[in-house]
């Protein structure tokens, strides 16, 4: 777990907490393509989808509920 980027756990983190890419990404002041790319990088690293698109937000999936949990 050394090559682990702590940067994708951040966006997933911010984009639990405010409920689309776009807050999340205004909160950590970065780009939504860059957040959602960190978001869509873990969901590959883990081979599971966090996030499930509801009219102009996001919800938190089983497997995503289970990541914030930890």
């Amino acid at each position: 777990m050394s090559d682990f980027d702590w940067n994708h756990a951040r966006a997933f983190l911010a984009t639990a907490e405010h409920g689309s890419l776009s807050a999340a990404a205004r909160a950590l002041q970065m780009s939504q393509p860059t957040l959602s790319r960190q978001v869509s990088a873990l969901e590959s690293e883990l081979g599971v989808t966090l996030f499930e698109r509801v009219g102009k937000g996001l919800v938190l999936t089983e497997s995503g509920r289970y990541l914030l949990r930890h």
